[in-house]
């Protein structure tokens, strides 16, 4: 377009050239856990819900996700940096709760995850989303996900432990209850 604007070009020098510069890259990083426990209450179908509409955001806005389920024995990837696509979707749909919570686990993978990913790709920006019930046992500390982010807590029921507010302030994220989200 520019070089249009000088009228038509007749010799080399009269080409404007525009490098081009892409947009920062983003990226999502989503860990659910879909312990037993996150079956109480609808708990883990709100979460659901709540993923699908993120999902659709990310791909709206062409963004990169990454995303881990930490249930039964092992935290387990789904995508690693990946755009956004109809198979998150898809996974969503199939995405049942059991088993016990390996959520360090999955923390600790996430945080050595994203260390590796920092020295890839130094410019990406980056976010974290944590959907848990906070219902942990106890153990060793929590790791550092260097990350700013946010942790939804889905606990639900009429007895609350209330652990996820603690484990938000343990991780540097920002807290809120799922239930706070709806009316917004």
């Amino acid at each position: 377009m520019q070089t249009l604007l000088g009228g038509r070009p007749r010799q080399p020098e009269d080409l404007v050239y525009k490098s081009r510069h892409s947009a920062v890259q983003e990226l999502w990083l989503v860990v659910v856990d879909a312990s037993a426990s996150t079956r109480r209450h609808q708990a883990l179908g709100d979460a659901k819900g709540l993923l699908a509409q993120v999902f659709e955001d990310a791909y709206r806005q062409r963004v990169r996700v990454a995303v881990m389920t930490a249930s039964g024995n092992a935290a387990q990837w789904q995508v690693c940096g990946s755009k956004a696509s109809a198979a998150l979707n898809q996974w969503l749909v199939t995405l049942g709760a059991g088993g016990g919570t390996p959520l360090l686990e999955a923390l600790a993978q996430v945080a050595k995850w994203l260390k590796t990913r920092r020295k890839q790709f130094p410019e990406e920006q980056q976010r974290f989303l944590l959907l848990t019930d906070g219902r942990l046992k106890d153990g060793p500390a929590l790791p550092a996900i260097e990350c700013p982010g946010l942790l939804i807590d889905v606990e639900r029921g009429p007895i609350r432990l209330g652990k996820s507010r603690r484990m938000a302030a343990d991780l540097a994220l920002e807290y809120t209850h799922i239930d706070d989200l709806k009316q917004l």
